[in-house]
């Protein structure tokens, strides 16, 4: 069995993680950490009445207080862009493979996780997003961009969401801007000119998203292509959270198997 906690046990997506770890027969659930809801019973946070597990399964109130007593195989971390870095060094100097959901991670940063990592055999997944339907388009968009080049990504999210643009719409914007460099083609000359600043969007390389802040949404994606009288777009929507978690399920599953930091949960399918 893989001993799973949860960081950020609390919010949305770590009282999802939580239930979803505690339905997996392969993983264990130990624990969460959480200062907002230390003390608390990991199971009854998430909405869970009976865990029926035999380790400690309340909340702890930080990393360093589980780093040796009650030490897991795995952490998920659905925390914030503000601590993820100093808690992601932690956990992985302890020893601990580390699930990462949390977004705003430099590429230095995750150079030096993986050093870190690979000094203390531990793995660490850096991914974007953790739904399945939303790898498979950013995949397919990488294998239509050499045939339609111009391209631009609409990304449209609830509006409590720390960063814009997602993390998705970024790694999507790389993966075109590979796949165009591979082929050695080029998106025609946008001849507009912005009468308000930042009505264009943002560029990433050659690849413009727009990113869109609104109540009621959740995760959804829009990678446009426009061709020679044609257009084409791809769109992914996660409904709710529980999207997220046959990801990272599979995930905590495979992260043993997989040396140093691995960026994007394409490369566990």
């Amino acid at each position: 069995m893989i001993r799973v906690m949860v960081n950020g046990a609390g919010g949305k997506m770590g009282r999802e993680v939580v239930k979803a770890v505690h339905n997996d027969p392969d993983l264990t659930l130990v624990g969460g950490i959480d200062p907002t809801k230390a003390g608390e019973d990991v199971g009854s946070v998430a909405g869970i009445e009976q865990l029926g597990i035999k380790m400690n399964a309340s909340i702890d109130e930080v990393i360093d207080e589980v780093l040796d007593i009650n030490k897991p195989d795995v952490i998920v971390d659905f925390t914030n862009p503000a601590v993820i870095y100093e808690n992601a060094k932690k956990m992985l100097s302890a020893g601990i493979h580390v699930v990462i959901g949390t977004t705003g991670l430099t590429a230095e940063q995750r150079d030096e996780l993986d050093t870190i990592g690979r000094s203390n055999q531990a793995n660490c997944l850096v991914a974007p997003n953790f739904s399945l339907g939303a790898v498979m388009m950013m995949k397919v968009s990488a294998e239509l961009a050499p045939y339609f080049p111009n391209v631009e990504i609409i990304e449209l999210h609830h509006n409590h969401k720390y960063d814009a643009p997602s993390g998705t719409a970024i790694l999507t914007a790389k993966l075109i801007n590979d796949a165009k460099q591979a082929a050695k083609v080029t998106a025609d000359e946008d001849l507009t000119r912005e009468s308000l600043p930042g009505a264009r969007g943002a560029k990433v390389d050659d690849v413009t998203i727009h990113s869109v802040r609104l109540p009621g949404y959740v995760a959804h994606q829009e990678v446009l292509f426009g061709g020679y009288d044609e257009t084409l777009t791809i769109r992914h929507d996660s409904l709710s959270r529980l999207s997220f978690m046959p990801g990272v399920v599979l995930a905590c599953k495979k992260i043993s198997s997989k040396t140093g930091l691995t960026y994007g949960l394409e490369h566990y399918l």
